[in-house]
């Protein structure tokens, strides 16, 4: 066991959220109990997440995406209502970092991505040096479609790929999530290919003007890795329980 505000300064002492400017607040989102024994992760502070959580008899959640965002209301109402109802009836903190937890060198969304698919990590580039470039560790991609064909084995769902000149891929560039409008600064870094989790109606034009192959590979799929391995790090260093619980999403 273990008091919450440990578990927080562990976090924040790894991430530091202060050098982000960021959507929305980074570290504890919702306070419960004081003691935390056993520690969920999962990508999204969703009814579901929660719910699952209670279920294990979590005493703290750990996600990316948190219940608050810039240009929300302000009123607990609706789902809001819901997922606030649950964790403060069952007293379960909730503690969310976004930008921090793609960035992270090691345990973040963009480096664990990077472990999934076999990419070395050569560099970054974009705002708030969100986006990695480097190269396949193991071999060169003869062209984006085999790319996409290797990215959708590892992550285990379809990928949208644009491949305007079948040539082959050597200098990758990646950030997860919904960050296609890095696209254009992944160019500029000299990327023969660029991967996202989604996909908006320029980035098409984009690929075809610039010769520059653009994948998207799900916004949940790509923003998977980040938070369990985060949790589980810092939970086996201070001897608490972990689980990772994945709630599918198709987006």
């Amino acid at each position: 066991m273990i008091h919450a505000k440990q578990l927080t300064q562990a976090f924040d002492t790894l991430l530091q959220p202060a050098r982000f400017k960021d959507y929305g607040p980074n570290g504890l989102q919702v306070q419960g109990r004081q003691e935390i024994h056993t520690l969920v992760s999962g990508v999204t502070a969703s009814k579901a997440l929660i719910e699952a959580a209670i279920d294990l008899k979590a005493d703290g959640i750990l996600v990316h995406h948190g219940l608050f965002w810039r240009g929300q209301d302000g009123c607990v109402v609706g789902w809001m209502r819901d997922r606030l109802k649950l964790l403060l009836t069952h007293d379960v903190n909730l503690w969310a970092y976004h930008l921090p937890l793609d960035a992270h060198a090691e345990w973040g969304n963009n480096a664990q991505l990077a472990r999934v698919l076999g990419f070395e990590v050569t560099g970054r580039f974009g705002d708030q040096d969100l986006g990695f470039m480097g190269q396949a560790a193991a071999h060169a991609f003869a062209n984006a479609q085999s790319l996409a064909d290797h990215v959708a084995k590892q992550l285990g769902r379809s990928v949208t790929c644009i491949d305007p000149t079948g040539r082959a891929i050597r200098q990758l560039a990646w950030c997860t999530g919904g960050t296609q409008g890095y696209f254009e600064a992944a160019i500029a870094a000299g990327a023969d290919a660029f991967l996202t989790g989604e996909i908006s109606e320029p980035q098409m034009h984009y690929a075809r003007e610039m010769g520059v192959a653009f994948l998207a590979c799900g916004h949940h799929a790509s923003e998977r890795y980040g938070a369990p391995a985060l949790a589980g790090h810092v939970a086996q260093s201070l001897g608490l329980a972990h689980h990772f619980i994945d709630i599918d999403n198709p987006a």
